[in-house]
């Protein structure tokens, strides 16, 4: 019997603050940046990163983490604005490689034969 092949790939993204003020209302630098890999988020030692703008980037990041559509924003749209509207600072969100991850290793959830866990049908 075959086994069911449970692997998927995810972009591991790099979010970057850009633009050409040196001076933002929030704490942003231009070049600060934090890297998220699977669920995992990390930041250079001593970097800080407020919650504000990161509490308007989660929603995102799952979405830029898949592969996307050539023709769908996801892939197209890099950048996102500070939620602060007096802020001007932009987010750029950069895929920078692809790791395969197994199904089996990040959930118990089992995989249904013929993959169809997401039917809408049920």
């Amino acid at each position: 019997m075959k086994k069911q092949n449970e692997n998927f790939t995810l972009y591991d993204l790099k979010i970057e603050v850009v633009g050409e003020q040196s001076k933002f209302v929030c704490n942003h630098k231009v070049g600060d940046y934090f890297e998220l890999s699977g669920e995992n988020l990390s930041m250079p030692s001593g970097q800080t990163f407020t919650i504000y703008a990161l509490g308007s980037l989660l929603a995102l990041l799952p979405a830029k983490q898949r592969i996307t559509d050539p023709n769908d924003c996801m892939t197209t749209d890099p950048d996102v604005a500070c939620p602060d509207p007096n802020c001007k600072a932009i987010f750029r969100i950069t895929r920078i490689r692809k790791r395969i991850f197994k199904h089996s290793e990040i959930t118990v959830v089992p995989l249904l034969k013929g993959g169809d866990n997401n039917d809408i049908r049920k």
